[in-house]
């Protein structure tokens, strides 16, 4: 799926949950979807104006600080549900990490550790975050939705899980270079 089906797929998944505008899409996408899908204002807007001309999206007012607030339209939920029934394709991965440590020797040990120590940090920052929002989304009147976000929150806290693993091995491996 190109990368435009993938960003018209998000936005308008986003506004199925509510309406909102453009700063709310992106938002939205930043603090539920961020720990797998990102999408900048750059895209989100052009796929905004793109879905409303198509008649998948339409203003319902302005919002309570600025801007255009979109809604679903039933052609655009038509849409969303085909996005999603179409067949996943995976893109292919782009790691600057494993770039740098596949290299690793033209870096040297010490550089390794290093990179390999800020991505612990920073792994274990996003662990204590899908621990945070593990921790909120007890809620007592759930939505239809709740089932199908703890399945991507789930997806997020395994794959952390591994990458903390990982990287204290990796870590270990370098220790045992010994330069």
């Amino acid at each position: 799926m190109a990368r435009v089906s993938q960003t018209r797929l998000a936005v308008l998944g986003a506004l199925s949950v509510r309406p909102m505008t453009g700063y709310a899409v992106r938002a939205a996408i930043t603090d539920t979807l961020g720990h797998f899908w990102s999408e900048s204002f750059g895209q989100i807007y052009p796929a905004l104006a793109g879905l409303e001309a198509e008649g998948l999206v339409r203003r319902t007012g302005v919002g309570a600080t600025s801007g255009a607030v979109f809604a679903l339209t039933p052609s655009g939920q038509r849409t969303l549900r085909g996005l999603l029934a179409e067949p996943f394709v995976p893109a292919p991965p782009r790691n600057g990490l494993l770039l740098r440590l596949f290299f690793g020797r033209q870096l040297g040990v010490e550089a390794c550790r290093e990179l390999l120590t800020e991505a612990l940090n920073r792994t274990r920052t996003a662990a204590a975050q899908l621990e945070r929002v593990r921790s909120e989304s007890t809620y007592e009147d759930p939505t239809p939705d709740q089932p199908y976000w703890l399945m991507t929150l789930s997806a997020g806290e395994h794959a952390t899980r591994a990458q903390l693993a990982w990287l204290e091995e990796s870590i270990a491996a370098l220790d045992a270079l010994g330069e």
